[in-house]
């Protein structure tokens, strides 16, 4: 079966957040975006097929998450996909990710203890350890001494891992994965790992799930086939807590302090269909999502070679360093991005990172060209490169916003 991921759909007046709630994170409406991570594409045919046949059945009733249907398919997905074998006795079920990310936190921690977490990161990590009153403790992607003597703090008691990481892209190898391990368990840290991108692994590159490093550790793999298969409008997410105490806790507070017995029957349903049925429509996803990447870094590379900037391993998320084109701030860059290019791309600072950018290219071609042509013209005129100031000083990088409006969401 061949899909069709060129034409448009118009996702205007269905209460897209990237699309109808673009002002709520730029000052300018009506920018094409190129921010929240979700893609423009319909779901797979095959899981519109099975909500459809869902649906005529007529009956929404409360549902049971515990079946053989589901429990096998995640169990096939994961032995087919990542030659794993999972134990399908410590799987949880919760609404979303970050929601089993907060119950685990709640878990394993008290206010004020440490959350050790990589660098640049995913925004809604940071919510969630802040939210909680939890101390975030940030260090740099592949910093190894700086990732020790976090985690050596008496009070540090979680490693919050993204495996691959969001917004890098950066898929964890068998070594860096067992070095991990190896440094929770000799500081008695638990391990939370948010593997949503791990479908997304590009050729080349092999994402490895956490329950093959958990020996020993207290630990949790939260995941869910919305990013992949794009229904995270649906909800719905699962995972596997390696300890039976306290998979039998986290199924207890879900159960009762959390009044989440019963999923959301659709999401259920998608997701079986997805892991069953999907695999075609998930390889031809990847491939054409990378294409996109790739187009972006020929453009790149065309207009600013000394950006050596590559497809990530992992996603449809391109993560891009500018310093080496004197940007350190985001200001300038989006002040031009908004009002000359009106585009929305995410800029670094909301990761931690000024001085990057995040484009999602989850989308058609027509649109991805657009958005690198964009980012390629926004960056020539913020380095001064379609303009030479009289001694031939690079102009416009790092100046401010006017009337000092907010130009970083």
């Amino acid at each position: 079966m061949t899909y069709d991921f060129d034409t448009p759909v118009d996702r205007h007046g269905t209460w897209c957040v990237q699309w109808d709630g673009i002002t709520d994170r730029f000052p300018v409406p009506d920018l094409l975006p190129f921010t929240i991570s979700d893609m423009d594409f319909a779901c797979a045919p095959e899981v519109l097929a099975a909500l459809h046949a869902r649906l005529a059945h007529g009956v929404l009733g409360y549902t049971e998450w515990r079946n053989d249907d589901f429990r096998g398919a995640v169990r096939d997905w994961f032995r087919t996909r990542y030659a794993t074998e999972v134990d399908t006795d410590r799987l949880v079920y919760g609404p979303s990710v970050l929601n089993q990310i907060a119950q685990l936190l709640r878990m394993w921690t008290e206010p004020g203890d440490g959350v050790v977490l990589h660098t640049p990161a995913y925004d809604g990590f940071r919510k969630s350890v802040t939210g909680l009153g939890r101390d975030l403790r940030p260090v740099g992607l592949h910093d190894w001494t700086g990732l020790e003597r976090e985690l050596a703090r008496t009070d540090s008691r979680v490693l919050l891992l993204c495996s691959p990481h969001n917004p890098t892209g950066h898929v964890w190898t068998d070594a860096e994965l067992r070095r991990l391990a190896d440094l929770a368990g000799t500081h008695d840290v638990a391990v939370i790992s948010d593997e949503i991108h791990a479908d997304l692994t590009h050729d080349g590159h092999t994402h490895l799930p956490w329950t093959r490093y958990g020996d020993g550790l207290r630990w949790a793999l939260v995941t869910s086939a919305t990013k992949s298969f794009n229904f995270p409008a649906l909800s719905g997410s699962y995972g596997f807590v390696g300890d039976p105490d306290d998979h039998a806790e986290f199924t207890r507070r879900m159960d009762t302090g959390e009044g989440l017995a019963s999923p959301a029957v659709l999401s259920l349903t998608a997701h079986i269909a997805a892991y069953r049925e999907g695999g075609a429509w998930l390889e031809a996803l990847r491939a054409y999502t990378y294409a996109n990447l790739r187009l972006l870094e020929e453009r790149l590379d065309a207009a600013f070679p000394e950006l050596k900037w590559r497809a990530p391993q992992a996603g449809y998320l391109a993560w891009v360093d500018l310093r080496p084109l004197g940007i350190t701030t985001d200001d300038a860059l989006q002040r031009v991005l908004v009002e000359q290019e009106k585009v929305a791309v995410m800029p670094g600072g909301t990761y931690g990172a000024p001085g990057f950018v995040r484009l999602n290219v989850g989308c058609p071609r027509s649109k991805a060209e657009a958005g690198a042509d964009a980012l390629v013209r926004a960056l020539r005129t913020v380095t001064g490169r379609d303009r030479q100031a009289p001694d031939g000083v690079i102009t416009g990088v790092e100046s401010s916003p006017p009337d000092g409006a907010d130009w970083t969401p």
